[in-house]
């Protein structure tokens, strides 16, 4: 008696198949980039450094507050958001000498000379219910504040806008404008 073959598929390019499946595949879709905020970090402190304490005189510091419902405070008072930059704005260039506004130290800027420098810091506080859109709306508001200020000292002296400068005045203008924006611990400033 003859034995009886059975029938089966031939599956030997299956595995090429689906290799070229999967290749196809890797090549024509795209993978979501995450974004966030743009922030460069002081490098590390050396081990053998001091720490020093340093004082910042009150009237050097505006603090910013944001509270569990998306409120905002600049210094003692509740203010919107679209006045935010300019109140950072007066509050860093201090136009009219007002002794409750930051200081300004003259310093030598290495290839512009004698620059007046405001003391000033932004500290910013939120509340660990601030939602993330009012969050990142004030940090945008803060870093508009300073662009501006950056862009005018370079209109002012050197006829071009910060990013058309090239990088050593771009480096005057970030000694001249510096970008101070402290941001403490989130904590409860609901009652604030």
């Amino acid at each position: 008696m003859a034995s009886k073959k059975t029938p089966s598929l031939n599956t030997s390019s299956t595995a090429d198949i689906a290799f070229l499946l999967l290749c196809y595949f890797l090549m024509t879709t795209t993978m979501d980039q995450h974004t966030g905020l743009q922030r460069r970090l002081p490098p590390m402190p050396d081990k053998n450094q001091k720490i020093e304490n340093q004082k910042v005189n009150r009237r050097n510091i505006i603090i910013v507050k944001i509270n569990s419902a998306d409120r905002l405070f600049a210094g003692n008072e509740a203010l919107d958001i679209s006045l935010l930059k300019d109140k950072v704005k007066e509050f860093m260039t201090n136009p009219n000498n007002d002794p409750s506004m930051p200081e300004k130290e003259m310093t030598d800027i290495q290839g512009f000379g004698q620059y007046p420098v405001s003391k000033g810091v932004i500290s910013l506080q939120n509340d660990r219910g601030t939602s993330y859109q009012a969050y990142i709306s004030v940090q945008n508001e803060l870093v508009k504040a300073i662009n501006e200020l950056r862009d005018q000292f370079a209109l002012q002296h050197f006829g071009k806008t910060f990013l058309k400068l090239s990088d050593d005045q771009q480096t005057i203008v970030k000694k001249a404008i510096p970008q101070n924006i402290s941001e403490a611990e989130p904590k409860n400033v609901a009652n604030q």
